[in-house]
């Protein structure tokens, strides 16, 4: 993969190894623009995020490494910050970072991606379900606090798939990320899950490629070995429609790159 901006570290309390390692995975394989954007202190959930005390240590050692590699390897800064409205930690929104991840992991308090509580998925409208998702999303891109939407449609994760067409049900959403100027990431992890797929899957990336937003990539790696996992994958799936550059982000402004 060339470009790989979706990355996790230990210090969020569900990810193994050491930063450098990451890095020289990345190298290994040849991607060009690695990412670190690990998930962002927040006062809800704390057991799956970064400690508020540990993020100049994230971003110093972030720029150690940019500066160690920077003849082999661009990296860049960035957090994944979870759209939960009263939580977002304003020293995250004013880092001086390279980009910011939003997502959505939670529904009215029910973190949906987490095995521990997929049970109940069983005594609810999956429609319904995919549709306050989708809600969420469009709220957060209506923030206008990110530069990035991430793996879009993560609540087809354990595969409990909508009745009704996504493009109907993520159509408001994806108007917000287009007026929002974000781009949107194509996500490897859907491959390492139930679902089997990346995000998002192939009638979003329709709607998406119709609004005319912008794409970039991440294998969302939580550990070293899944460090640009199902890159030609991902590349190939956005080639099928019709893109060949993706975004870039240095200081929140876009680039765009031949891929």
């Amino acid at each position: 993969m060339k470009v790989d901006l979706h990355n996790h570290t230990k210090l969020c309390n569900h990810a193994e190894g050491e930063m450098e390692e990451y890095v020289q995975k990345a190298i290994e394989i040849k991607t060009e623009y690695f990412g670190f954007s690990d998930h962002a202190p927040m006062e809800f959930d704390k057991r799956y995020r970064m400690n508020i005390k540990d993020m100049n240590f994230y971003e110093n050692e972030v720029k150690r490494l940019r500066e160690k590699y920077k003849d082999k390897i661009e990296i860049f800064l960035g957090y994944e910050v979870d759209y939960i409205k009263g939580y977002i930690q304003e020293r995250v929104l004013k880092a001086k970072v390279d980009y910011l991840i939003g997502s959505v992991h939670f529904i009215e308090g029910w973190c949906f991606d987490n095995p521990e509580f997929i049970g109940k998925y069983k005594n609810k409208d999956i429609d319904k379900i995919w549709q306050d998702y989708f809600d969420e999303i469009e709220k957060m891109a209506k923030s206008g606090l990110f530069q990035i939407a991430g793996h879009l449609d993560l609540i087809k994760i354990f595969n409990f798939k909508s009745k009704k067409d996504v493009r109907l049900i993520a159509k408001d959403a994806i108007k917000a990320i287009r007026r929002s100027n974000m781009s949107v990431e194509l996500n490897s992890a859907g491959f390492r899950k139930p679902v089997k797929e990346c995000y998002p899957g192939d009638k979003l990336l329709e709607l998406i490629k119709e609004n005319d937003i912008t794409i970039t990539f991440g294998s969302d790696a939580h550990k070293r070995e899944q460090v640009g996992y199902k890159t030609k994958e991902l590349e190939n799936k956005a080639k099928e429609f019709g893109y060949d550059r993706c975004a870039l982000f240095r200081n929140k402004e876009r680039e765009m790159i031949n891929f």
